[in-house]
Formats: structure tokens, sequence, C-alpha cells
């Protein structure tokens, strides 16, 4: 987020809603397996050929709403979908305009709504593709009870987003891990739904080779990329870091630099702490029905006791939640006090700028405008007071 009293003074300026990036990769830069190449192949002839179904076969004149163009990339991390929104882009010799939820969201209450809109009116300025990158956070589901200021604000920031996708005539392209967290309404305004799945052997081996400078890289006589292709299931993220950590393993090895190779075994040891950290990630609080099993095998009626202590940390917890909402709740009042004070005050600076010229214009005495000069210093005083009592808020 950006300057919060500048925003809510001057509204946020549009260049920090979002990062324009000319695209350089390409299709040539990512490996996918079929099905997820014949799906993005499919969508780049829905992109080229749109002028001809909407304007030479005349259905914009009987469609003038959802003209656009919207994709939903989904899949799990590394798998390439930030990629393929770049090849797109430069496949159109168009700009990539890349947004991400925590530069839109805006602490005062409409502003994020009002960003939303202002990132698709800056697509349509610079005929820029629209990407929005981890895209269930703006694009979650609508809550159906609103109780608190929080579910009111997101209701409205998917309304708009849904409102702006129906007047956009240009190409989004939507990227999340968590496609079911998307509301419902996004199903008929998306064009198309891309699957990005985990790559295959044959695809991981060619994720390994495309890793290596084919000139440049030292590597060892023992190295196979088959072997690891079919070893590790890995996504195409997964590789890249293990290529990378190999290579730093190789290196600070004692020796010479000039004869130092990368060798099977830093492959080997590097996917290995690739694949063990994102087992760690993926850890949930429980774990699965298979692991609470071991669990319970190995350390008998412990488990009991360690259950009971985590239920009580978290009865803790909530408590400790509880007084924290409220105070949220506190805050925002405060805000929205605040807020009021400071249309009031500039209404009425208003008034008094408006007295102060219609003296001038009158030619009052001096002791008429010394008067009125004292009012405006008073008003002005009493804004800036009121600013001060707003930023102590932020």
């Amino acid at each position: 987020m950006g300057n919060s009293l500048r925003d809510l003074l001057f509204g946020q300026d549009r260049r920090d809603l979002a990062t324009a990036h000319l695209p350089r990769r390409t299709f040539a830069d990512v490996v996918l397996p079929p099905a997820t190449r014949r799906a993005l192949d499919n969508a780049l002839v829905q992109i080229q050929k749109h002028d001809v179904i909407f304007n030479q076969w005349g259905l914009g004149e009987r469609h003038e709403s959802g003209l656009g163009l919207a994709f939903n990339f989904a899949g799990p991390p590394g798998t390439g979908k930030t990629v393929c929104a770049e090849a797109i882009a430069h496949a159109l010799g168009k700009r990539l305009l890349v947004v991400r939820y925590n530069e839109l969201e805006s602490q005062w209450a409409g502003a994020t709504a009002k960003n939303v809109a202002a990132v698709f009116a800056s697509a349509a300025e610079q005929d820029a593709v629209l990407f929005f990158d981890e895209a269930d956070a703006i694009a979650g589901r609508r809550f159906s009870n609103v109780e608190q200021g929080y579910q009111r604000e997101a209701n409205a920031v998917v309304n708009v987003l849904l409102r702006e996708l129906e007047e956009f005539s240009g190409v989004v392209i939507f990227a999340t891990n968590l496609a079911a967290n998307f509301d419902p309404a996004f199903e008929r305004r998306i064009r198309t739904h891309i699957l990005f799945e985990q790559p295959g052997p044959d695809e991981r081996e060619a994720i390994w080779r495309v890793q290596i400078h084919a000139r440049k890289t030292p590597l060892a006589d023992d190295v196979d990329f088959r072997a690891l292709a079919e070893r590790y299931p890995g996504t195409g993220g997964d590789i890249k870091n293990a290529v990378l950590k190999a290579a730093q393993s190789a290196i600070a090895e004692p020796g010479d630099d000039a004869a130092k190779r990368i060798s099977q075994r830093h492959f080997q040891g590097s996917m290995e702490e690739v694949l063990g950290a994102k087992r760690v990630m993926d850890q949930t609080l429980f774990g699965d029905a298979a692991s609470m099993a071991a669990l319970a095998g190995a350390h008998g009626g412990s488990l009991d006791d360690e259950m009971s202590a985590l239920a009580s940390r978290l009865v803790e917890v909530e408590d400790a939640v509880t007084p924290l909402a409220e105070e949220i709740r506190r805050v925002q009042r405060g805000q929205a006090d605040a807020l009021t004070e400071l249309d009031r005050l500039r209404g009425a600076l208003d008034a008094q700028r408006a007295e102060a010229a219609n003296a001038a214009r009158a030619g009052g005495t001096a002791a008429d405008r010394r008067s009125t000069l004292a009012l405006l210093l008073s008003g002005a005083a009493a804004v800036l007071s009121a600013l001060a009592a707003a930023a102590s808020l932020l």
C-alpha cells in the first residue's frame, strides 16, 4: 500500500497499482504438458480471431457486454502460469500489466474497489494485457451474511471486478493456486479455464535441460537428467531452484574453480532439499489421517495429552483475539469520525474562502480584510488539526 494519508486526500496514483512489463519470455521458454499447451494454443487463437468473431461475424452487435477475453490459469506454484501470461502478451505484441492484491488493497472504505476500476482503465489506455497474480485473494467468494465492515468491503470489491470484466474489451488473465476459492459468478465471465498440471517425466527431463547453459555450465560425466526426471516429481519451479542450489554446492567445494563440475550427487542433494522444504510447507495443523495414525502408534497415550494441550492453547488464542476484534472496530469508528469531521471542515473552509472573495470584490475596509483573514487562518488551523487526528489513526 502507498502513503495512506495521501491516498485518502488525493487518491492513489494508478502507477502504484500495477507494474507494466515489456514481455521478453515466449512459449519457447516454458515446458508444459501437452494438454496444457493445447489449451494455451486455443486461447491464443481466441484472442487473435476476436475481431473476426465480434466484428466481421457481427456477434458484437448482438452481445453488448462481455466482449473481452478473460482466462483463468489454475494450478500449483511453479507450473508456469506467470511465464505463460508473459508469453501471451509477447505473442500479441502488448505490454503486460501485473496486478497484485497487496498493491490494490487500501485501508479506506471503498478505495480498494476504486483501485480495481483504475487498473482496468489503465489497461485500456495502454492496450495492455491485464494480469492478476494470486487472483483468489481479490476474486474470492462473497459473504452471504454481511455483519462486519470488511465483509461489506470484500463484497464490493468482487462486485466491481465482475462489472469491469463485463465492460472491458481487452485481455485479462487470472492466475491462482486456489481456484476453488473463486466466487461462482466468475465462471460465466471467464472465457477459458486452463489447468496447469504437474509435469510428467518427459516434461521434467526437458525442464532440467533448459535450465542448463549448453556451452557454459560445467557438468560432470555422471549427470543423467532422465534419471532425475523419473526419480523426482517436482514442478518447473522446483527444478529451477534445485539447479541453482546444485551450482552453489558445487562451487562451494574446495579446489580450483576452473576444475569444478556439477555432478549427479549435487543435483540429487539439491532436489531432495527442495522437495523436503515443500513437504514442510505443505504441513497442516493436524496432518492427514495416515500421519495421525502413525503418530498415535509411535507416541501412544502421549498424543491425547498433546491434543489436550493444543486445545487449551487454542482457547487462549481465542480469548486474545476477541478484544483485538473490538479494538479494530474502535479504530474503524475513529477513522469514520475523522473523515466526517474532515468533510465538515472542508465545507466550512470553502464557505470562508467564498466570503473572503466577496469581501475583496466589495473593497471592504482594512479591518474587514483583517477579520476575514483571521477567519481563514482559523479554518485552516482546524483542518490541519483534523488531519493530524486522522494521521494518528493510520
